[in-house]
């Protein structure tokens, strides 16, 4: 996709879900795993759709010698989800009192997935990031998660305000994920996702492969 289109697009509502079944699995036997994001989720975090995990492991193996990903989070309740869209959405209520709902809710998806639609609550998305050897992190130009507002836009993929190494280190784990067949969501550097709706309309694909959870037990 040329154009950067956001997680609140209609486009992507439409997508169909043919969910197919796949178990969340966990992933900590089979990646480093990073614990920052454990206190809000409880565990459920550490999962993923088998077919997503399938692909990370084959990015993984794409990486230059020494590298590694970084598994921070990937399944997401839908309340914890709710959570974090009416939370952001808030903010940007309260520092834009004149931007009608729909501009509120677009802007927000640009950091949080509508609930409906979240890539994390179908199991189906991970964020990540690179680590050397010695298992530090790599320069990707700004912390993970850290916001449009709060980065100046550094944290989409795309970003130039950033430097040539974090350039660099986004293109090489790009590469990697991209040839294991996940999509970016152009907006979080660190974000990636397999089946779920924006993977489809990304890939034109007919309809998405997963679809929300409830649960980690399905």
């Amino acid at each position: 996709m040329s154009e950067i289109i956001l997680m609140a697009d209609a486009r992507v509502a439409a997508v169909p879900v043919e969910d197919n079944g796949e178990p969340l699995v966990d992933v900590r036997k089979a990646l480093l795993v990073d614990d920052r994001k454990h206190e809000d989720s409880r565990g459920a975090e550490v999962h993923l759709r088998r077919g997503v995990l399938e692909r990370l492991l084959t990015a993984q193996a794409l990486l230059p010698d020494g590298l590694r990903l970084l598994f921070v989070e990937g399944y997401r309740p839908p309340p914890l989800q709710r959570l974090y869209f009416e939370r952001y959405a808030d903010e940007l209520r309260a520092a834009h009192p004149d931007w009608p709902a729909g501009r509120v809710r677009s802007a927000a998806s640009r950091f949080v997935s509508p609930p409906a639609l979240a890539p994390h609550s179908a199991g189906a998305a991970v964020d990540l990031t690179l680590v050397d050897p010695d298992g530090r992190e790599l320069d990707l130009g700004t912390p993970m998660n850290a916001g449009p507002e709060q980065s100046d836009g550094a944290c989409y993929t795309g970003a130039r305000n950033i430097t040539a190494e974090a350039r660099a280190h986004r293109a090489v784990l790009g590469a990697a994920l991209g040839a294991a067949g996940l999509v970016n969501y152009p907006t979080e550097w660190w974000h990636w996702s397999y089946g779920d709706r924006y993977w489809a309309l990304a890939t034109g694909a007919p309809a998405a492969l997963y679809g929300p959870q409830e649960s980690v037990c399905g």
